[in-house]
């Protein structure tokens, strides 16, 4: 039981060190179909947190698990687009069914954190997640490589929805590729 507890205790001081970016997180704008939220997206800006520590060219992959809970695939490239690769694979649960949008994380043990889609585009092209405690913040979009035009209006929303874009990362992505002709 204890050996247990050391790493609960562990994450529970670490999280109270990260500094809040939002002292009044918002309940989630929209509900979520999560069949459509299924698939890969790409990390355009973050609040950093330890587990991400020099992490670039951030992606994540949800699928369906064959008991419908959801497959979390994480992948970051360390200290660069093209470093070396880090995976983490974890497993997620929707506990709101009737929104869809407040979900429980883990890829430890029986430790799960909140995660909620607090805001998201109608045709599911970019995602505001976040929880809340407000010292985690994720923004996603289905490019790797949004124009200006929607980074700008995602921060816009960021910014709306209370958190503090002062503390907001900017995660790098892999530049497009031009096909060759």
């Amino acid at each position: 039981m204890l050996a247990g507890m050391v790493p609960a205790l562990g994450a529970c001081a670490s999280l109270s060190s990260m500094p809040v970016g939002n002292h009044s997180v918002p309940q989630p704008a929209k509900a979520v179909d999560i069949d459509r939220y299924l698939g890969r997206w790409y990390e355009i800006y973050r609040y950093d947190a330890s587990f991400q520590k020099n992490c670039e060219a951030v992606s994540a992959d949800y699928s369906r698990n064959a008991d419908g809970s959801i497959r979390v695939v994480n992948t970051c490239r360390k200290g660069a687009t093209d470093g070396p690769v880090k995976t983490a694979i974890g497993r997620a649960k929707i506990v709101d069914p009737v929104s869809g949008a407040k979900l429980k994380v883990s890829f430890f043990g029986p430790f799960y954190g909140n995660y909620w889609v607090l805001d998201r585009d109608d045709a599911y092209r970019w995602a505001i997640v976040g929880e809340p405690s407000g010292r985690y913040l994720w923004v996603l979009s289905r490019e790797a490589n949004p124009s200006d035009s929607l980074k700008t209006t995602l921060r816009r929303r960021v910014e709306e929805l209370g958190y503090d874009w002062a503390l907001v990362r900017v995660t790098k992505q892999q530049p497009e590729q031009t096909p060759k002709s």
